[in-house]
């Protein structure tokens, strides 16, 4: 059994998309970055990477290269779940939270849960996802930013240990 542990946040701007775990969230701002700035799914990968001493995001997707301008974060996490799986590694659960002051995510988290794990192959019970506001405290209290962190236990799926 491993653990890792992922965060991520991204700054919000007028006039791009919001996306949390694969949903698109109605709202004015959006995150700004060189994919879509999924700060949910990319905590979600490092978390993933670091259990499976593999680095993190920015080693496999860097925002240096063109070729991943734009890219869908869910699409990461397909590359990340398909690197688990050839480590000899499965998922057994993943527990995360958002940092957001607005907007309001309550009604949404279920779908994010849904979308990540239908990625990552294992029932939505095993994925987590809650939110929690910044109370207007600093820097994503003043709704600056939107932050995410995410842990997850793998385990190995062969007795040979291949994995470890």
């Amino acid at each position: 059994m491993r653990i890792g542990i992922g965060y991520d946040i991204h700054q919000l701007k007028e006039g791009r998309p919001l996306m949390l775990g694969g949903v698109h969230i109605p709202h004015t701002h959006g995150l700004d970055g060189h994919s879509d700035a999924d700060a949910l799914t990319h905590a979600v990968c490092d978390a993933l990477l670091g259990a499976m001493g593999e680095g993190d995001l920015g080693r496999y997707y860097p925002s240096s290269d063109p070729q991943f301008a734009n890219m869908k974060s869910l699409d990461m996490l397909k590359g990340i779940h398909v690197k688990l799986a050839e480590r000899g590694f499965r998922l057994v659960n993943l527990d995360t939270v958002v940092v957001a002051q607005a907007p309001r995510l309550g009604s949404y988290l279920a779908e994010m849960s849904k979308q990540l794990a239908r990625v990552l192959r294992v029932e939505p019970s095993l994925v987590n996802v809650k939110v929690k506001s910044h109370d207007h405290l600093g820097t994503l209290g003043r709704q600056e930013g939107i932050a995410a962190q995410a842990v997850c236990l793998i385990a190995c799926t062969s007795s040979d240990e291949k994995a470890i």
